[in-house]
């Protein structure tokens, strides 16, 4: 036995959570929660502006899909995916044949998409090298990339900074992830 992988399962656009919702009550019913791990629907916070304010909301980033960790070798857990109205098939196959076995993703790209979902994991800043108040340090990723400025505030627990940023000569408060920023030797 391998373990469990990550499997792409396509799905109508739309209906994500639906089709989330009723593949856990199913595999509680039959008793098969043992086999899946893990189901996702990949989402990312966006922020947007309505009427003058901030608004946050959450948007699939890959719409019609949903990923799960999945045991999927004696073909039961398969069988109930097959039966769910919503549900097309997996990733890598066409349509629900019985001679096709679904192909896993590949780590890295579970990685990256797990990496997305849930941006503070990432630490790339090595254990030594904590942020002082006052420290120039140079934006390397986002929208401000290029430029410097002096950290303002550190939130240690967040891995994040609060950084003067001059634009268009003003100091402009900007918050950015330890792994946005380096420090200028």
């Amino acid at each position: 036995m391998d373990g469990p992988k990550w499997y792409a399962l396509k799905v109508v656009s739309g209906q994500e959570q639906k089709v989330k919702s009723y593949l856990e009550a199913e595999l509680v019913r039959k008793k098969l929660t043992n086999y899946v791990t893990q189901i996702l629907i990949p989402v990312e916070q966006v922020y947007e502006l309505r009427g003058g304010k901030r608004k946050t909301k959450e948007r699939n980033f890959f719409p019609g899909y949903i990923l799960m960790c999945a045991e999927l070798l004696d073909g039961r857990v398969s069988y109930i995916i097959r039966s769910i109205p919503g549900a097309l098939g997996f990733l890598s196959t066409r349509g629900w044949g019985s001679s096709k076995k679904p192909v896993p993703l590949r780590q890295t790209e579970v990685n990256r998409i797990l990496g997305r979902i849930d941006e503070g994991v990432v630490n790339d800043t090595p254990l030594g090298s904590s942020f002082i108040v006052g420290e120039i340090v140079k934006v390397i990723a986002g929208p401000f990339s290029g430029f410097s400025g002096s950290i303002q505030e550190v939130f240690e627990e967040r891995k994040k900074l609060n950084i003067a940023v001059k634009i268009f000569e003003r100091n402009t408060p900007v918050e950015l992830s330890y792994a946005q920023v380096e420090k200028l030797a």
